[in-house]
């Protein structure tokens, strides 16, 4: 009777730590990066999926003393050229290729509006997403690692951001979708 409880409760302590049995992990949800230096939190994204297609938004800011809260996408070239951060799409058409791989999309870095290659590999645990952007090949490129937040962080958002991840956007403050 003693074995046939231990082995309950250790059953039990496995299902529970391993999260809903047969739940796939994908990147869907809010992300921090934090700063390499100052190790402090830079911004969240929130990662969306589109039936198979997978993309980002800055869904917070982080500003130092002096900077701008309505900063723009001045140097973008394409259709997110003078947009708003807060909201901006910055990472476009992932798809999953297998072993918590994500690949095929684009990264936009605001600051000079450069697109990069992007990939993003998901940890066996979910809680870390290292997203990489490149030039030409992967070895040239550039790995961040995010780290996801709890779902209750949501409420944090500005409202139009929040909206997003229910798919309740107002018109005009959604991302392009294709």
């Amino acid at each position: 009777m003693r074995a046939t409880s231990l082995t309950v409760l250790a059953f039990l302590a496995l299902a529970a730590g391993a999260g809903p049995a047969g739940a796939d992990l994908t990147p869907v949800g809010l992300w921090q990066s934090v700063d390499q230096d100052t190790k402090q939190p830079n911004g969240w994204f929130l990662i969306t999926d589109h039936s198979g297609v997978y993309d980002g938004i800055i869904a917070k800011m982080f500003l130092q003393s002096g900077q701008d809260p309505n900063v723009v996408c001045s140097r973008c070239t394409d259709d997110r050229h003078d947009k708003p951060w807060l909201g901006l799409e910055i990472i476009r058409g992932m798809q999953a290729k297998g072993d918590n791989k994500y690949e095929g999309g684009t990264i936009l870095d605001p600051r000079d509006g450069n697109v990069y290659h992007a990939e993003m590999k998901l940890s066996p645990d979910g809680q870390t997403l290292i997203v990489r952007g490149y030039l030409g090949i992967s070895l040239l490129g550039r790995n961040q690692y995010w780290t996801r937040l709890p779902d209750a962080d949501l409420k944090q958002l500005d409202p139009s951001i929040r909206a997003l991840a229910t798919g309740k956007a107002p018109p005009g403050n959604a991302p392009p979708r294709r």
